[in-house]
């Protein structure tokens, strides 16, 4: 009864947050959420844009690690290595979405999820091996890889899912227009579309289709991702730890490689972009680990009712607003846009 009130609540959530997107997020108000004041000009003072991007960015990549959070502990791996392989991951994953990018699109205010991930697969394995390094009593007992790698990957489907808000949120990751498909897209997509407005979005200053219907790309894969990622939840909670880190992993390396297509936004100068081919490694790379990392169920079968009395502490509280903080930090500054600011006394109320 548990396991159905949990992924019952988590579809709920999933549902009502892509929807509300699907609805408001494509319009220009959704873009800017606050503004620094930095240094005064002549001409008022220069800010800096904080965006929802950021705000949706981070609230996914907590609601990620939260979740993951839930998995690993259910599992009965020890909170102390789950912390430290959070920590990890992220201190490779937050520069390398930055850094990968720039590699490949040659631009500096960019960021790319896909290359993440291809650096986070890369690096798990490696974290978990040196966590076990750990003596007592900090670690009572060895992690097993393909666990804590199947609750990784559920977590980063259902990360990526959610991050596609803040996808809408800035216009980025966006289809073409619904006439540049073949007619049978165009039929099938006739009433489910996204407009964007606003001259900050990206869909408009890089390719001009503001005001137009385009392919929801990031809602099909919101919808895909998180979808998949309800069904990894379910068999990771029944103890079918590989597949479920198979099948999570699969779906969304394989969407990944095939919406690439598309996709209007620039994603290098090669038929097949980088991406697509991260996206490719990143499926061997797991396949591999599927085979020859070994999992001993019996010793894991989650019970989801001792997450609940290992996560609900102080510390755990300060630890994911730490991430949130982190990830906000990385992500919620614009460097592609500016403001300008004025302030002035209502002299009616003095």
């Amino acid at each position: 009864m548990d396991q159905i009130i949990f992924i019952t609540g988590l579809a709920v959530i999933v549902a009502g947050s892509l929807w509300w997107g699907f609805t408001s997020l494509p319009e220009e108000k959704w873009q800017i959420m606050a503004v620094l004041p930095r240094h005064k000009t002549g001409a008022g003072w220069q800010g800096r844009n904080l965006t929802y991007y950021g705000l949706l960015s981070a609230n996914a990549y907590t609601f990620a690690v939260i979740l993951f959070l839930v998995l690993a502990t259910a599992a009965r791996i020890p909170l102390p290595g789950v912390c430290l392989f959070v920590a990890g991951v992220l201190a490779v994953c937050l520069p390398a979405s930055r850094i990968i990018a720039r590699i490949v699109e040659k631009k500096k205010g960019t960021l790319t999820v896909g290359g993440a991930v291809f650096a986070g697969i890369l690096v798990s394995p490696v974290l978990v091996f040196f966590i076990n390094l750990i003596p007592g009593p900090v670690m009572v007992g060895p992690v097993q890889p393909m666990v804590l790698l199947s609750a990784v990957s559920i977590a980063y489907a259902f990360g990526e899912g959610l991050g596609r808000l803040a996808c809408i949120s800035f216009g980025c990751c966006y289809g073409k227009p619904l006439d540049q498909y073949h007619p049978y897209i165009r039929k099938l997509f006739s009433r489910f579309y996204l407009v964007f407005t606003g001259p900050l979005k990206k869909i408009t200053y890089s390719s001009g289709y503001d005001g137009q219907k385009v392919l929801p790309v990031q809602i099909i894969t919101a919808a895909l991702y998180t979808g998949t990622g309800l069904a990894g939840t379910a068999l990771f909670l029944n103890g079918y730890f590989r597949f479920a880190f198979l099948i999570t992993l699969a779906v969304t390396q394989i969407w990944r490689f095939v919406s690439e297509f598309l996709r209007a936004d620039f994603r290098g100068n090669l038929t097949i972009s980088a991406y697509q081919i991260m996206a490719l490694a990143t499926l061997g790379c797991a396949g591999t680990m599927a085979l020859l990392l070994p999992v001993d169920t019996s010793l894991h079968l989650p019970r989801l009712h001792e997450a609940v009395s290992a996560l609900w502490n102080p510390w755990m509280v300060l630890f994911v607003q730490g991430v949130w903080a982190a990830a906000f930090l990385h992500s919620g500054k614009s460097v592609v846009t500016g403001s300008r600011i004025f302030f002035h006394v209502e002299k009616t109320r003095v």
